[in-house]
């Protein structure tokens, strides 16, 4: 397996800060994280970089706003700006890396941002993994409200009853578990990351849902190979956004998983691994 490597690139005189393996592989990947508190490009994808860096040039940022990249100040109000900035950031990299092209991966919010990156710039990018991504019209689950509005009761009791609501059965994950919370602790109690966060998902949050959604008719022109990849109990992300894309997307497969929640990738990573590596090489 890869070594994961980490570092700071800067783009525009902005730091990002990245997770990468495989570098020198023909094929890059582009690794995008979710919006739970302290999410990072690491905690994401601590198990996808090893094993697929081993065929594919592997990138996994901290988005604007989260871990150790740009936290802008004052941060950026309404979820427009923060996507303008998420996608400027995604191009940024590439180009400094000199990828012409790459496939993306995203999970829930970053399953979002990868529908708007491919809608704005389909040039840029090949396959498109989604896992359990927001991006449709839904009404926002109790859970999700719970994991957006952290800030409120900032605790490690809270922390814990987040993390333990990405897997159907902690158990699976077992000391992983603990020490994923303890890690997004720390760093969601950065003020840099609680004053951004805070600025992305202010209440009423149903509104940062319907500021994600991509029209029918975009995702309808999608021209790209699409895999939707979602846990069937996610209380985070309802099965129904999948379903929703199944409907428009005109290239698009899924991958169903029973008695799973949201962290697929973390959950089910040998199976997720072998489907995405297979999906990238043959679809």
């Amino acid at each position: 397996m890869s070594e994961v490597q980490k570092r700071t690139v800067t783009l525009d005189k902005r730091p990002t800060f990245l997770n990468e393996t495989g570098r020198g592989q023909m094929q890059a990947v582009l690794l995008l994280h979710g919006s739970g508190p302290g999410a990072t490009g690491f905690s994401n994808w601590q198990h996808a970089l090893p094993v697929l860096g081993d065929r594919y040039h592997c990138l996994a940022p901290d988005l604007v706003g989260f871990g150790q990249s740009q936290h802008p100040q004052p941060p950026h109000r309404g979820m427009a700006q923060w996507l303008n900035a998420w996608i400027s950031q995604c191009l940024a990299l590439l180009d400094a890396l000199g990828i012409a092209k790459a496939h993306l991966v995203g999970n829930s919010m970053g399953g979002a941002i990868a529908l708007h990156l491919v809608e704005r710039h389909p040039d840029r990018f090949d396959k498109v993994v989604l896992l359990g991504p927001i991006g449709t019209p839904h009404k926002i689950t109790p859970g999700l409200d719970l994991l957006w509005g952290f800030y409120e009761d900032p605790t490690a009791e809270r922390m814990a009853r987040c993390i333990r609501g990405f897997a159907y059965n902690p158990a699976i994950i077992g000391g992983d578990l603990q020490a994923i919370a303890q890690m997004r602790l720390e760093a969601a109690l950065d003020p840099d990351v609680r004053r951004s966060f805070s600025a992305m998902f202010p209440a009423p949050r149903q509104q940062v849902i319907d500021e994600l959604v991509l029209p029918a008719s975009a995702l309808q022109a999608m021209n790209r190979p699409v895999l939707l990849v979602h846990g069937f109990n996610d209380i985070y992300v309802p099965v129904e956004t999948s379903l929703y894309l199944l409907n428009y997307l005109p290239r698009v497969s899924a991958h169903l998983f029973g008695q799973c929640s949201h962290w697929i990738m973390i959950e089910h990573k040998d199976a997720f691994h072998r489907i995405v590596g297979d999906f990238f090489k043959y679809a």
